[in-house]
């Protein structure tokens, strides 16, 4: 936040009557009159009030107000759902941005701020647009498309998008993905070999690398074709789905549709590994709609304090775990040697007897 403190100022009604001790810093503490930014503290229901009060300016005085609430995603999901219900009840607009988000991509933090649930939560609120980007081109297109649905078309629609706080490089947005990255889903990386073996890789938010280096270890080391996809919103694909299963069974005399998900893997034989920062069952919720089988890993159980790299060996969704799932389910249906995931296990130093996360 302290990057947006010299341009748009923290709102105070009486200015700043004194000299901050970092004033001649380039991101200085700016309190300003006419400040864009509402620094309210340790208070969750007056600080989700007040994304309320701004998210319904349109309807109560006529004045179109975007408003951005930062906020721990974990707080967001566990102390103002009620209040996120009631804005969508109330068809506010405006961005929630859940800071900090994922179990594994917060060091040091433990239990009380590790968010593995918020997304799954999510999917039962009306309105809600849900999206959890990995990239700065994917928060881009995503925060242009709903200033366009929100302000210009007038939709009755808000938005929950996930953040993190890891360093990473950035990419430049492949060509033709707009739209992938809207509906949820698009290809990041076609695999570099032409395998029989071949398992399509889905990743999101900070897992999304992890994936990537899952996908250059099956095809380095394991002669195994691999394609990474990235989700940027299990909830739009979801709907979509269910959307068009219930249009095909109210017109059952139509040539049934597809989904946008079908869409993409129509005629795919191949196998499928999603790894994400949240609970397993959020990527299963589209498994139904998949050509193949859906191998998911999660981080069901307790947050812990950790690094990044330890906690995601914990929760079985680092790069590793990705490629070794991606081998046992080709090992399955007999596309790679059946002794291949055992010597995966043992090549990448996996132990086997580590606890289940879920039962610590």
């Amino acid at each position: 936040m302290e990057s947006l403190f010299r341009q748009s100022g923290i709102y105070s009604a009486i200015g700043q009557l004194y000299e901050p001790v970092d004033k001649e810093s380039l991101l200085f503490y700016n309190e300003k009159t006419d400040g864009a930014i509402l620094e309210e503290g340790i208070t969750e229901a007056g600080s989700m009030s007040s994304f309320i009060a701004a998210g319904t300016a349109y309807a109560t005085h006529g004045i179109n107000m975007i408003p951005f609430y930062f906020f721990y995603s974990i707080f967001g999901c566990q102390r103002m759902l009620d209040l996120i219900w009631a804005a969508s009840d109330a068809m506010t607009k405006g961005f929630l941005v859940g800071g900090i988000s994922g179990r594994t991509t917060l060091s040091g933090e433990g239990l009380q701020h590790a968010d593995g649930q918020s997304h799954h939560i999510y999917m039962a609120i009306p309105h809600l647009k849900c999206y959890d980007p990995a990239f700065a081109y994917e928060l881009a297109v995503i925060v242009r498309d709903g200033l366009h649905r929100m302000y210009e078309k007038q939709e009755n629609i808000f938005y929950y998008i996930t953040m993190m706080n890891e360093f990473y490089q950035m990419p430049t947005m492949p060509e033709g993905t707009r739209e992938g990255i809207l509906k949820g889903i698009y290809r990041f990386r076609a695999s570099t070999l032409n395998k029989p073996a071949k398992v399509n890789l889905f990743g999101s938010g900070a897992i999304l690398n992890q994936a990537i280096a899952a996908q250059e270890l099956l095809e380095s080391q394991y002669n195994v074709s691999a394609d990474v996809y990235s989700v940027t919103s299990y909830k739009e694909l979801y709907e979509d789905c269910t959307n068009t299963e219930r249009e095909n069974l109210l017109r059952p005399a139509n040539k049934p549709r597809q989904s946008y998900l079908e869409q993409i893997f129509d005629g795919s034989n191949t196998t499928f590994v999603a790894a994400t920062d949240y609970i397993k069952t959020l990527p299963l919720t589209i498994s139904k709609w998949l050509p193949g089988k859906l191998v998911a890993l999660g981080t069901d159980g307790f947050g812990r304090s950790d690094t990044r790299d330890a906690l995601r060996e914990y929760f079985g969704v680092d790069y590793r775990f990705i490629a070794l799932a991606a081998l046992k389910s080709l090992a399955d249906e007999g596309k790679v040697d059946s002794g291949l995931p055992a010597k995966a296990i043992e090549d990448l130093e996996i132990d086997p007897d580590k606890p289940n996360p879920a039962t610590v």
